[in-house]
C-alpha cells in the first residue's frame, strides 16, 4: 500500500466517521470509520519509514588508479579471461 493508498483510507474514514449520519443494523459506522483512519495512519508511518531508507545513498566503488595514472577496466580480454 503506497502513499496513496494511506491516504485514501484516512479520507473515507473520517468521512464515515463525521460525515455521515447513516444507521445499519449490526455495523457501527463511526468504529469503522475510526479503525479505517488508524489503519490509513499506521500505513503512513510504515510507507514513510520505508521511505527514508530508499533515500539513503551509498557511495560507489572508487575505481583502481594503476600506477601510470590511468584508471584499470576490466574488460575480459586483457586480464586473461577472454583468451
Amino acid at each position: 500500500m503506497g502513499l496513496g493508498g494511506c491516504i485514501i483510507l484516512i479520507a473515507v474514514g473520517a468521512i464515515l466517521t463525521f460525515a455521515t449520519d447513516w444507521h445499519m443494523n449490526g455495523v457501527n459506522l463511526d468504529l469503522v470509520g475510526i479503525i479505517l483512519m488508524a489503519v490509513g495512519l499506521i500505513g503512513l508511518a510504515t510507507f514513510s519509514g520505508i521511505a527514508q531508507r530508499r533515500r539513503v545513498v551509498v557511495p560507489s566503488a572508487t575505481p583502481v588508479i594503476e600506477e601510470d595514472g590511468r584508471p584499470h577496466h576490466h574488460d575480459g580480454y586483457r586480464d586473461g579471461y577472454g583468451m
